[in-house]
């Protein structure tokens, strides 16, 4: 095409990778006659930042043509590697992922796409192309025979609709040998009937015990070649070469953490979400998006299928059942453990574990393992005053104090400075009383009740991912129990009265999420032991009711206007940053509520002063709000550049805005 002043330039349009919230739209460079067979879009580029007078790394998102003739346009400055490394799929999800959490698109690649491996790139470049495979077809009627305990689930899979499933308690024992959760083998099922449909699966879980369950499941059945590990355990070169095999057009299934929720494989037919209510799914980062609404984002604009399942039901999945976005799967037929309800102590010993409990566990030890899950690892994580019982403080940095082994002195948690010539800040007694027991101490003192026992300590320090099918004792902190051969004999959930202790809104959802996914480790017939906790929780532990807990959770916080019935934001920086973004969401979006906006407040011990706000909005004014705070936040970084040399470092760009956060300070 020729115009007025020439023929017209090619020109790229690149998404620059830069912090700054200013930068995050495409920006057009002109495309140097020796870049143009290179400079294809989702390519690695370097281009130059006139404001910065720098050159910064960028991808090349869009290709077009020169439309101003006048407007002079820099010139890339390298293409850092013919390799398109983001598809035009991947970056449209990621501005949709952005623009609902208030944050930059960038952000979010730099998350969802790994540092590029040079040699792992010219390996994948001169490796034959995937081919595509599907399982045996005794693999896939052996899926539809897994599938057919929730009837009508393999044709909303087919048909990619948005699915709820409840997942069977129990453990199964596979043909080789290998124990695995019931769980695990209903996704490698969902996943064998999609490949062999010729669509790609990705299978989102929140650690690497559950990734190694759902490999396990998939090994044998579908091709070693389609199948696909990305988390954060591999290596820089292994991690980028797995991206890589996802941008192939070959089928594949994904299995990874939550940052997997974004492989952008060809022809997507199924993302699952494993146990969304695990904090290990939030994203810390900015913008801090969960897997679970990134693959809500996902499944709208590629069509695929959505299936969210767990041993319990989140609140948030729950209004997403109510409102008719999920559909809920019921199992054909109902498996529960056996949950026994225990009293808080004996009324004499005032003993941790009741009577009734400690026969349970000594009978049950003479078949098997028995599972112990306690609240907290180490040995004395907490420490009080044996005068007044006021938490004991390190006289340095006032940190808690708590005893790392036996025998041990007190050291502080935080300084990690030992504790000489302590004395209470409250009555001045000198003595010091352990408050409470970790996994280190509840083994040691489960060792001497039951001497001879074999005794395994699983927790953060002594990651353990399976025991023999003969008699010990597991104690595991939450979360870390290990996978029994044949599922424990006896599960023993202690300490949860300290758990529900924890200032945090959905510590009763946790609880019951931790106490559930323990439960779905004993064997057929197994007890389940619950001591020192009664009312809803209890109850819906003992008749296996998680999702009508969920349902009445979810309506208490309605009523309350609490998360996630309604969606909130953090406004937090400078006072009058915050004031002004404030008044420019009421102005823009006047649909608000007239108590939508919880203060601004002063944070405490800021210097210089800080203030923080909550906002809290229905789901129909997300994309307003969201905008609004946006806007207010480019704003700030725009005003923080212009005064630079002018105000104090610290002060410039105060203003953060953190969208849908998993327990605001309510």
């Amino acid at each position: 095409m020729t115009g007025a002043s020439g023929p017209a330039r090619p020109v790229a349009r690149v998404l620059l990778d830069s912090p700054l919230p200013q930068l995050d739209r495409l920006f057009d460079y002109a495309i140097p006659p020796e870049f143009d067979e290179d400079a294809v879009p989702g390519v690695r580029v370097r281009v130059p930042l006139r404001s910065a007078g720098r050159v910064v790394d960028g991808f090349l998102v869009e290709r077009g043509e020169e439309t101003d003739h006048e407007r002079p346009l820099s010139e890339l400055d390298s293409v850092v590697s013919p390799m398109p490394v983001l598809p035009s799929s991947l970056y449209s999800l990621a501005r949709r992922v952005a623009d609902r959490a208030a944050g930059s698109a960038s952000d979010v690649l730099r998350l969802a796409v790994p540092k590029r491996m040079v040699r792992a790139e010219k390996a994948w470049l001169h490796s034959p192309e995937p081919v595509a495979e599907v399982p045996h077809a005794d693999a896939v009627r052996t899926a539809e025979e897994v599938l057919a305990a929730f009837p009508h689930l393999a044709e909303g899979i087919r048909a990619g609709e948005r699915l709820a499933v409840d997942a069977t308690p129990r453990v199964v024992e596979l043909a080789e040998g290998v124990t695995v959760g019931s769980w695990a083998v209903l996704i490698a099922a969902a996943a064998t009937i999609t490949l062999a449909a010729g669509r790609s699966v990705v299978i989102v879980v929140p650690d690497h015990r559950d990734q190694d369950q759902v490999m396990t499941a998939l090994a044998g059945r579908v091709p070693r070649d389609a199948l696909v590990q990305s988390d954060a355990r591999q290596s820089g070169p292994s991690r980028y070469g797995a991206y890589l095999r996802t941008l192939a057009d070959a089928p594949c299934i994904v299995v990874g953490n939550r940052s997997a929720v974004y492989a952008p494989t060809s022809s997507t037919g199924l993302v699952v979400i494993w146990d969304d209510g695990d904090p290990l799914l939030a994203e810390p980062l900015s913008p801090g998006a969960h897997a679970r609404d990134v693959a809500l984002l996902r499944q709208e604009s590629e069509q695929s299928a959505l299936l969210v399942l767990g041993h319990t039901r989140t609140t948030d999945v729950e209004r997403l059942v109510q409102i008719g976005w999920l559909r809920h799967i019921p199992a054909a037929r109902r498996v529960t453990p056996r949950v026994v309800l225990t009293a808080t102590s004996d009324a004499v010993a005032q003993a941790r574990i009741p009577s009734s409990a400690f026969q349970a566990v000594r009978d049950a030890l003479t078949e098997g393992p028995v599972l112990v899950q306690v609240a907290r690892p180490g040995y004395a994580p907490v420490v009080v005053c044996s005068s007044c019982r006021a938490p004991a403080r390190c006289l340095h940095c006032s940190g808690p104090l708590r005893v790392r082994r036996q025998g041990r002195p007190p050291e502080c948690a935080w300084c990690g400075r030992g504790i000489a010539g302590w004395q209470c800040a409250v009555c001045e007694g000198q003595h010091l009383r352990l408050a409470s027991s970790g996994s280190e101490r509840t083994a040691d003192e489960l060792g001497r009740a039951f001497p001879g026992t074999r005794v395994i300590v699983a927790d953060g320090d002594h990651p353990v991912a399976r025991v023999e099918h003969r008699p010990a004792l597991v104690i595991a902190t939450r979360g870390a129990e290990p996978i029994a051969d044949g599922g424990y004999r006896a599960v023993l959930l202690l300490d949860g009265d300290r758990m529900l202790l924890a200032e945090d809104l959905r510590i009763g959802e946790a609880c019951l999420r931790w106490w559930s996914n323990a439960a779905a480790l004993t064997a057929p017939g197994a007890p389940v032991l619950l001591t020192g906790v009664a009312g809803p929780l209890a109850r819906a532990l003992a008749t296996w009711t998680q999702a009508a807990h969920a349902r009445a959770e979810l309506a208490d916080r309605a009523v309350l206007h609490l998360p996630p019935a309604v969606r909130v934001a953090v406004v937090e920086g400078e006072p009058r940053t915050v004031h002004d973004a404030l008044a420019q969401l009421r102005a823009e979006v006047p649909a608000l509520d007239v108590d939508a906006i919880l203060g601004p407040s002063e944070i405490l011990g800021e210097d210089p002063p800080r203030s923080r706000a909550l906002v809290r909005f229905d789901y129909g004014h997300g994309k307003a709000v969201t905008g609004s705070l946006r806007a207010a936040v480019i704003a700030d970084a725009v005003r923080a550049r212009r005064t630079r040399g002018r105000t104090p470092a610290r002060s410039r760009n105060t203003l953060r805005v953190r969208v849908d956060v998993p327990d605001p300070e309510l």
